[in-house]
């Protein structure tokens, strides 16, 4: 890959991923469209997986300590059942469809969160809902790395702290993208100059990993949660208008 275009935005869509493994999440939702500027929305989705693996390498160990685990039990079968699903179905699923269930879902909720009434109960995990929203951001995390408006909806009303919620998606994400692997080759072979490519967005991933981090812990536990909320949102409606205009 030659210092052009094409390595600038692959190399923003690293770091962007980077960032949302470091905790601030949605960020990494917009490394795929970006890079289906410059090439096939599928190429962009297999190009950014062994980023994505690499990235969550570091945040794990950044997150170790901070997650929820009843959430996790739940969500993680779910996960690998909505990989299994998006593997069987990819000769036959619409990635413009699958973009505007996820905008939907996402501006559905959001309008939902800040329009009702701001001192309800906080919803405790919960089984059903839990293999619903988890098996959903395996499959949508599946065919194009936009597995976080699933998992937000069914996580934000529970109200964790800041940074269980943020190691929790880290530990999600991470066996999501480890089952991605096979499906992924299988379907688009990996070849020495994809890898080589990957190789080279290396850096720009960690610096964001780093970079996220720093951020999730610094930010306050009211502003990060907005931030979540609002960039949410925005990338909901960019699905939404990239599925009106692809149908």
């Amino acid at each position: 890959m030659s210092l052009d275009p094409t390595l600038l935005l692959a190399s923003l869509a690293a770091l962007f991923v980077g960032l949302s493994k470091g905790g601030l999440p949605a960020i990494g939702m917009m490394g795929v469209p970006l890079l289906s500027m410059v090439m096939p929305p599928m190429k962009a989705a297999v190009l950014l997986l062994p980023i994505y693996v690499i990235s969550d390498m570091v945040s794990v160990w950044l997150y170790r300590r901070h997650f929820s685990a009843i959430n996790l039990k739940i969500l993680v079968p779910a996960g690998f059942l909505g990989v299994l699903i998006g593997w069987f179905t990819a000769a036959y699923t619409s990635d413009a469809a699958t973009k505007l269930l996820i905008g939907v879902m996402g501006i559905v909720f959001c309008l939902h969160t800040w329009l009702r009434k701001k001192n309800g109960p906080d919803q405790p995990a919960h089984i059903v809902k839990g293999w619903f929203w988890g098996t959903l951001a395996g499959f949508t995390s599946f065919t194009s790395h936009a597995g976080a408006p699933p998992f937000q909806v069914y996580v934000l009303p529970q109200r964790l702290p800041k940074m269980v919620y943020a190691g929790t998606a880290t530990l999600l994400f991470t066996c999501i993208n480890a089952a991605k692997i096979g499906p992924y080759h299988m379907l688009n072979p990996y070849h020495a100059q994809e890898l080589l490519q990957a190789a080279m967005l290396v850096p720009a991933a960690l610096i964001g990993t780093v970079l996220g981090a720093y951020a999730t812990r610094k930010i306050s536990d009211p502003w990060f949660f907005k931030f979540v909320q609002v960039s949410l949102f925005a990338m909901s409606v960019k699905l939404c208008a990239d599925g009106a205009l692809t149908v």
